[in-house]
């Protein structure tokens, strides 16, 4: 297996963790829209959706992070950082990785193990609302969280390695941006032309092309 096909892998479990995770926003919004109409409408409040929210929210967010990292979207301020070399990037990279995120995910994963083992054990159920909903299955993703975090980090770290010696940041699995929502929506407009659908096309390419380059190390920076 070459060095691109281990490392799209790993973004393409990510990945699917992600979207799969993205899912329970729909089960959140139904919930919220649900409680909304009872609450001011029904005026019968239900107790329990308030956990059901937390613990949805918290799943997406906590399964999301692994798949964020694969696409490179995870907030930085990179003002100094979007200025460098690739050899100078990944070398900082592979630096703060080692010393801050491998020990700080690792935590994550093994205390998460225990933390969720004992909820299943206990049968835990939630205490912020009389006769709360069951716990457990919600603190199992603390543990699957961490392990899909490190095993994208190590692919992170592979990122590192290859650029510091190539000079050029492998590329990553593409997956659906906002330019893919711009160009279906223009092309099926029928009130522009094709010469102003090409332009804002391209304008839009361009504005999403140097921010890729600013958060994914800037390829063109040789």
């Amino acid at each position: 297996m070459n060095s691109d096909r281990f490392l799209h892998t790993i973004d393409g479990i990510s990945t699917i963790a992600g979207k799969a995770a993205a899912w329970l926003v729909m089960g959140l919004m139904v919930l919220v829209c649900a409680e909304v109409f009872k609450r001011y409408i029904l005026n019968m409040p239900t107790a329990w959706i308030f956990d059901a929210s937390n613990m949805l929210y918290g799943a997406a967010f906590m399964l999301g992070g692994a798949y964020t990292l694969a696409q490179n979207a995870h907030v930085r301020g990179d003002f100094l950082y979007s200025s460098m070399r690739p050899r100078t990037q990944a070398g900082l990279d592979l630096v703060l990785y080692i010393v801050f995120f491998l020990p700080g995910i690792a935590a994550l994963a093994y205390a998460g193990w225990d933390y969720a083992a004992l909820s299943w054990r206990i049968n835990e159920h939630s205490n912020v609302t009389a006769d709360g909903p069951p716990v457990y299955h919600f603190k199992a993703m603390i543990p699957l969280a961490g392990i899909l975090l490190l095993l994208q980090g190590s692919a992170e770290i592979a990122r590192c390695v290859i650029c510091l010696k190539t000079g050029v940041w492998p590329s990553r699995l593409k997956d659906v941006s906002e330019i893919d929502v711009v160009e279906e929506q223009l092309a099926l407009s029928e009130h522009v032309d094709d010469e102003t659908r090409r332009n804002a096309i391209e304008h839009a390419q361009g504005i999403e092309e140097s921010a890729r380059q600013r958060g994914m190390g800037g390829d063109l920076l040789k």
